[in-house]
């Protein structure tokens, strides 16, 4: 299994309370009382919040779609937003806004969703409000990132949440990316939004599950 850089720290870090816990309950085996039962403690919870943060940070092998003029998932999750926008930010134009809400519990390493040169990467500071809801796009701390490509400028917005404190975009101004290949990730629950050019036909629907780099989320046809 293959872990996100990101995850090193919080995973060597477990590993490291968990080996201090040990030693200790080693040493108070005999002792018995309560530093031992403390420590033994100590060393069980500290197992379980390794578990947990390897896997958090997994990072799977995916299997990318073949094809022209598709659009993949750029995160894990569930859809909760599909609609009509007038972005005037970054696109200035209108386009079809796709959101995807991750939980603790799914892959939070963001895919490309399509071939394209970074044109633009922008970290923005605001609030940490939950996720999900609707303005959280813009209200949240988020990093966009602008790709130009053959079917023009997509942007992908990855917004921290609640929960969330801390987004990761390793690609800078001028990077290539292939469709589906890995660029960031969010640390816990959080959201992702992209947006596509308005004469994509988006075949998924709101409440559908989605695989980052794998679920193909719209198409345009040549």
């Amino acid at each position: 299994m293959k872990f996100a850089p990101e995850g090193f720290p919080f995973i060597l870090g477990s590993l490291v309370f968990t080996a201090i816990a040990s030693v200790f309950t080693f040493l108070t085996y005999k002792a018995g009382g309560t530093a031992f039962h403390i420590s033994s403690g100590a060393v069980c919870f500290f197992s379980i919040v390794v578990s947990f943060m390897g896997y958090f940070f997994r990072d799977p092998d995916r299997t990318i779609p073949g094809g022209k003029g598709l659009f993949v998932a750029p995160a894990d999750g569930k859809i909760i937003l599909i609609k009509d926008v007038n972005e005037k930010k970054y696109l200035k134009s209108d386009a079809k806004e796709i959101s995807i809400f991750m939980s603790p519990f799914n892959v939070h390493v963001n895919r490309a969703p399509c071939d394209g040169k970074v044109s633009a990467v922008k970290h923005s500071p605001g609030r940490y409000m939950a996720a999900y809801k609707d303005d959280a796009s813009l209200k949240n701390e988020n990093i966009a990132m602008l790709l130009e490509g053959k079917y023009g400028k997509i942007l992908v917005r990855q917004v921290a949440g609640f929960i969330a404190r801390r987004a990761v975009c390793r690609v800078k101004v001028g990077d290539a990316l292939k469709r589906g290949e890995r660029y960031g990730m969010i640390k816990f629950s959080s959201r992702l939004d992209v947006y596509l050019p308005k004469n994509a036909e988006i075949t998924v629907k709101l409440g559908d599950v989605v695989k980052a780099g794998e679920t193909v989320i719209a198409r345009i046809k040549d």
